[in-house]
């Protein structure tokens, strides 16, 4: 019974993660700007992976009575790394000039890096102290 249980289990968590693995996937190819993409990239690839990692933990927990390290840090560390990562990305684009898609709504970083060019006298392409006429 807890085999059955198991195998279900298992196979749901790699069959969602696979699924979202290629949502990603078809987000990175059809949305329309780098911050979209980033979007996609992250969430559902990171969800994907997670859950596939799971799958395979438990799979080694149950059938092969294996706890496996390895598994646990990876997880661990897709978790922490790659939403971060995404974040990183998008506030590069945004810092470097790359234009929203036209039908974005919203611009909430705009206000946090002008109060940062205000604050720190931060050019924006550069971002190195601005030093006046020279």
């Amino acid at each position: 019974m807890i085999n059955e249980i198991g195998e279900l289990l298992i196979g749901l968590l790699v069959l969602f993660g696979a699924v979202l693995s290629v949502v990603s996937a078809f987000g990175l190819i059809r949305l329309p700007d780098v911050y979209l993409r980033s979007h996609a990239a992250t969430k559902s690839a990171t969800l994907g992976v997670l859950l596939i990692l799971t799958g395979a933990f438990l799979y080694f927990m149950i059938y092969v009575e294996h706890t496996s390290a390895k598994l646990i840090l990876g997880i661990i560390f897709v978790f922490i790394t790659s939403p971060v990562a995404g974040h990183l990305n998008g506030r590069a684009a945004y810092r470097s000039g790359i234009p929203m898609w036209d039908k974005s709504r919203f611009d909430e970083l705009r206000p946090v890096i002008q109060k940062e060019i205000e604050e720190h006298g931060l050019n924006r392409q550069s971002n190195t102290k601005t030093r006046g006429k020279q």
